[in-house]
């Protein structure tokens, strides 16, 4: 299976995934750890997290998946939803949270 395959079974058979560096508890990146806690305060305590660290091929193949160069990158519901700033943005206008909610 390509690192595209296991990409898209993973945000396709999970409801928020979240490609991040590290994991929610040991967050080894300022935006990923400011991800994590963006979603625990939205009440989301039941994301699938995937540590890119720990997978070279996964590490480039997010990037490709979503044609997005950074990490984190957050799925909801199958779909690409943005990255650090993009989620910021969307907490503190009210978007991330009713999307979540979805």
């Amino acid at each position: 299976m390509s690192a595209q395959d296991v990409i898209k079974e993973q945000v396709t058979k999970n409801r928020v995934v979240l490609y991040m560096k590290g994991s929610p508890d040991f967050p080894q990146c300022g935006f990923s750890a400011n991800v994590v806690g963006i979603l625990r305060e939205c009440g989301v305590d039941d994301m699938f997290t995937v540590n890119v660290l720990e997978d070279p091929e996964i590490r480039q193949g997010i990037k490709q998946y979503a044609n997005w160069p950074t990490i984190p990158q957050l799925y909801v519901n199958g779909e690409f939803v943005g990255g650090s700033d993009i989620l910021s943005e969307m907490y503190q206008n009210g978007e991330l949270k009713k999307l979540l909610q979805k």
